[in-house]
């Protein structure tokens, strides 16, 4: 299959990276023209609009920012459904509105294209190494036909039913991360005033009941103090967002998400919509005074598990 690849940012640039370092035949599209200008130097091809690139790939690959950037690159002038037919797959690896996802998708498959809701979770480190984590959304014969790419990008690909329910489930593990993020950042700060060692505070949190991927991996870089996980606070709260969206649908009255929307609103006030998701903690130490860092811990998150073929994960219950 030849690949087009539109958004290269920091998840995008990541996962067309391993199309490109696996040998697919890639071509890319951005607004940054650098970005692309780095793509061809290592072997893609450029591409000179999303009808383009639909035109002349067999799968087009989206990574964006928003619900709303990837309708313009849909159904915008020059957009993939001016080239859509058969045999053309459009697979959606945006954390997006599930609603939006299934709204593009019913445009492609009347075009007579199918459509593959596709987010990836497990941070831009894995994202980089092809061992992050995919959910796919769609019909079981599509997933079939996109299973060789989605286990080249990704270790752990979960088929999880028609077109939209991987969106929905995506926006529901990003606020399990966002929650056990808000309360790392309080365990780590209500340790340090309490006169415990952060060191050894991360050492119990890690080898406890208490212990997350999110404690695992973003606790360190809060305790570096570079705070660096390539994700910024506008996309938790647009994430989270989604997540509102999806409980107001099917009539769930929540607690915690309104909450966290608040703080994250707060944070963006303080800080910018630009500052980096885990300074979220920077609220607690301008309240306390405190310096929740700890000498010892990585700059940056990094895999250093193998890049190794991926496989379909079977749901409990189905092996």
């Amino acid at each position: 299959m030849k690949i087009g690849f539109i958004g290269l940012g920091n998840v995008g640039g990541k996962l067309s990276g391993s199309l490109l370092r696996n040998g697919f035949d890639l071509m890319v599209h951005d607004l940054n023209a650098d970005l692309v200008a780095g793509f061809v130097e290592r072997g893609a091809n450029a591409g000179e609009s999303p009808a383009q690139l639909m035109r002349d790939c067999d799968v087009v690959i989206t990574c964006l920012p928003s619900p709303a950037a990837c309708a313009v690159v849909v159904e915008g002038d020059n957009g993939l459904l001016q080239s859509m037919g058969a045999g053309k797959i459009w697979l959606e690896m945006s954390t997006t509105d599930e609603a939006e996802v299934k709204r593009l998708g019913a445009k492609v498959i009347a075009a007579g294209g199918a459509a593959v809701d596709c987010p990836v979770s497990g941070g831009c480190h894995r994202a980089d190494t092809g061992n992050i984590s995919i959910f796919a959304g769609c019909d079981r014969a599509t997933f079939e036909r996109v299973l060789p790419i989605l286990t080249t990008l990704g270790r752990r690909v979960l088929h999880t039913g028609d077109l939209g329910t991987a969106s929905v489930l995506k926006v529901l593990t990003n606020y399990l991360a966002t929650a056990n993020l808000i309360t790392v950042c309080e365990a780590l700060t209500v340790a340090k005033g309490a006169g415990m060692d952060l060191n050894t505070a991360y050492e119990a949190m890690a080898i406890s009941s208490g212990t997350s991927f999110v404690h695992e991996t973003e606790g360190q870089v809060i305790l570096n103090g570079s705070r660096d996980i390539s994700f910024t606070m506008d996309l938790v709260l647009k994430d989270i967002g989604l997540f509102q969206d999806v409980a107001d649908r099917a009539g769930v009255p929540l607690e915690m998400n309104p909450l966290m929307i608040k703080i994250f609103k707060d944070g963006i006030a303080r800080f910018g919509e630009r500052e980096l998701s885990p300074n979220i903690i920077k609220r607690l130490e301008q309240a306390t005074g405190l310096d929740i860092t700890a000498p010892g811990f990585p700059a940056e998150m990094v895999d250093d598990e193998p890049e190794e073929q991926g496989y379909e994960v079977i749901p409990t219950g189905r092996r």
